[in-house]
């Protein structure tokens, strides 16, 4: 369609059609990289224009003018999340941040609680029937322009045409002002630093994200850094508030399919696209993506409708107990509460849904290093989440797993993943507040991950994956009841006599002298619905002249399908990289089963009888071959 020719009498040049703003008007504009840059600035550089309060969820254009006392007399700014760009405005007072759900924006507009006089929003040229599409920016737009009395469109040809609810008639705009130029790009690049912690901590989202999971990606540039280490998955979907450039490699590897997505299957949801042009070319008349306003897709009874959905969002700051800072740095606004909160709840009505906080374990600061993972939220800091909604937090060095856990558990799962540095003394500080035992070792104060390298996984002729990893200090309740669920004639052939108690201090005890080099724990975890519970441990303890003392135990119903064979091999591999040369062993001379386990490894192993007890002395040079 002809603009010029259907409705010659809305075109207009945009100082004309800006000068239909009357002084004191309430204008929307449309959000990030979709917002019409030359209706901003040609409003801006209309002295005409006094006393204009401006709504946008992210700005861009308008941090160019924000350091202008006289643009700050005549705009006042309302902003429902704080970009990059605004920041540092945002920090000394120059915008006013309103707080609230993205999904709850659009209804703020058409209920009239937040009114609106004016809408400046950006369109691609009209199709044959007259349709116009809000390409990149359908989420908080559609409802601005249509709760507004005065729509202005900027129509741009470089503005992608993008499928679902993105479509505007012509008919339903006031004015049309023609003007093409690039769309705003957001791209960050990382530093070398910021690059090896999006690395790992991408590692360890990959080792939670199943096959045929639907997924959503939060805003800020760790979720959309992360996700090229899920290049391996296969049948990934997408259900999420922003399109951003870090789903291309997926989706030109195929990983993302959308094809086991239980809610509109084949089709990626989403409200905004933020990137470069290259993921603008490849959203354009691209029917894999289906774009609706906020309140749809970030609706939670509508993200619910995805099984198997995971949320991964980032955040500022977690304390001790599990709450969540996202939007601002004590007392300063820095992001906004967006999308996290309105996705971690959809998360977890989704069945086998759950939700990931992904953050680096530190921050630079005026102050010098600071710890993100602290036992208190700093004064002033906005309460994003809640201890009760947060379900996995990752960082850099692991991952913490909370929900359903105590305070205990808690402050055990996230000083493991706080940075070595700060452990003993977030330790201290739970101890202090009275939320762990006073007698609580720290974790270790190293960088634990070698530890990835210990870890395999072994298929069961059950049919289930077992999967083997260090024992970790957040392992105690675990721990304790894998103890508690063997029979006593197991714990007998274990300890060599009836072992009753397995007590908090018991458990001290050992992990005293773990340090993952001399003395291992390695434990066998099987899934259990959404969880993992221990079903066995293999050890081996330092005992001089590069010797190690070697243990296992196997619960009662996973005897007999070749584990302690499988743990002897890791726990051999493990020894000899720590400079061990050999394993002994003392068992029952009744426990036939484990005499068979180290003589078929071992043929040559030297036995010593005493009484009802047999020790085995196993040279790693006699196994049957070398461990892989």
């Amino acid at each position: 369609m002809d603009l010029n020719q259907y409705c010659p009498e809305k075109v207009l040049d945009a100082a004309k059609a800006i000068s239909n703003i009357r002084q004191g008007s309430r204008v929307f504009i449309g959000t990030g990289c979709g917002e019409p840059q030359h209706l901003i600035k040609t409003m801006v550089q209309d002295m005409n224009m006094q006393d204009i309060m401006v709504y946008q969820m992210l700005s861009s254009t308008l941090s160019q003018f924000v350091e202008d006392e006289t643009f700050l007399k005549r705009f006042s700014l309302k902003l429902f999340f704080i970009s990059w760009a605004m920041r540092r405005a945002a920090s000394v007072g120059k915008i006013d941040y309103i707080p609230t759900y993205l999904s709850q924006i659009p209804k703020l507009f058409y209920s009239g609680r937040i009114a609106l006089d004016v809408a400046l929003i950006q369109v691609s040229p009209p199709d044959a029937f007259g349709y116009c599409s809000l390409g990149v920016s359908v989420d908080i737009t559609l409802a601005g322009m249509t709760s507004a009395k005065l729509v202005i469109a900027q129509v741009n040809s470089r503005m992608p045409n993008t499928w679902g609810d993105s479509f505007v008639h012509v008919d339903d705009i006031d004015y049309f002002v023609l003007h093409d130029e690039p769309l705003v790009e957001s791209v960050r690049i990382l530093n070398e630093s910021e690059t090896e912690i999006s690395r790992r901590i991408g590692m360890y989202i990959s080792q939670v994200v199943d096959d045929g999971a639907t997924i959503q990606i939060g805003f800020g540039y760790l979720p959309n850094a992360v996700l090229k280490f899920l290049d391996k998955k296969k049948d990934l979907g997408i259900h999420t508030q922003v399109i951003t450039d870090g789903l291309l490699s997926l989706l030109e590897k195929k990983v993302i399919t959308n094809k086991k997505k239980t809610f509109i299957p084949g089709r990626i949801v989403a409200s905004l696209c933020m990137g470069s042009q290259k993921i603008y070319d490849y959203v354009h008349n691209n029917p894999m993506f289906y774009f609706r306003s906020s309140d749809f897709v970030n609706n939670p009874k509508v993200i619910a409708q995805n099984d198997n959905f995971i949320s991964i969002s980032s955040a500022l700051q977690v304390d001790l107990t599990g709450q969540v800072c996202a939007d601002s740095l004590g007392n300063k606004f820095y992001s906004g509460i967006g999308d996290q909160v309105d996705f971690l709840r959809g998360a977890a009505l989704s069945d086998d849904g759950f939700s990931i906080i992904a953050l680096p374990s530190t921050a630079h600061t005026e102050k010098g290093t600071v710890s993100r993972i602290v036992a208190s939220l700093s004064d002033g800091a906005g309460l994003a989440t809640t201890r009760a909604d947060v379900d996995i937090v990752i960082t850099e060095y692991g991952i913490a797993e909370l929900q359903g856990k105590s305070i205990y558990q808690r402050v055990m799962e996230l000083t493991q993943i706080a940075h070595p540095q700060f452990r003993n003394d977030l330790i201290e500080e739970a101890k202090s507040r009275g939320y762990i035992f006073p007698d609580q070792l720290p974790p270790a104060a190293e960088d634990l991950i070698f530890l990835e390298e210990y870890k395999e996984s072994m298929e069961l002729k059950n049919g289930k994956t077992i999967l083997f990893r260090p024992l970790l200090p957040s392992d105690e309740f675990a721990y304790r009841n894998f103890f508690y669920s063997l029979r006593k004639e197991t714990i007998y052939r274990r300890f060599f006599y009836e072992k009753k108690i397995f007590s908090h201090e018991m458990i001290q005890g050992q992990y005293a002298g773990v340090d993952y080099r001399r003395n291992m724990f390695l434990i066998g975890l099987v899934q259990k619905k959404r969880h993992k519970q221990i079903v066995a441990i293999g050890t081996y303890l330092d005992s001089g002249n590069s010797l190690a003392e070697v243990a296992f135990v196997v619960r009662e119903d996973y005897q007999g399908m070749g584990i302690a064979s499988f743990l002897l091999k890791q726990l051999e591999r493990i020894a000899r990289k720590n400079g061990f040369t050999m394993f002994t062993a003392t068992t029952l001379r009744e426990n036939a089963s484990m005499c068979h386990v180290f003589k078929k490894r071992y043929p040559n192993a030297t036995y010593s009888y005493e009484s009802s007890e047999i020790e085995i002395v196993m040279d790693f040079s006699d196994s049957d071959k070398e461990p892989t």
